[in-house]
């Protein structure tokens, strides 16, 4: 019987180390999303685009940084007449 009892702890050890993992990511998509959100506002843009920005980075984490780090800093002028 000793073979099925170190399967179990292997999967619960498994277990425990993927659902930390989750937790430690989750934490870490929430303070991405904040982040952004009060650097929306930071540049001056509007809370209806800093709020768009947060439900973005949200529902689409990676793709919504990638484009929020593309687009932050365009200015009035637009994004070919920066110099």
């Amino acid at each position: 019987m000793a073979p099925i009892s170190e399967a179990s702890s292997l999967f619960s050890g498994l277990f425990v180390f993927f659902l930390l993992l989750s937790v430690i990511l989750f934490i870490i998509h929430i303070v991405i999303c904040v982040w952004a959100y009060r650097d929306c506002m930071k540049k001056g843009r509007s809370p209806e685009f800093a709020l768009l920005v947060l439900i973005g980075l949200f529902f689409f984490p990676v793709m919504g940084l990638i484009v929020y780090l593309l687009i932050r800093n365009e200015s009035s002028r637009g994004p070919y007449n920066r110099y």
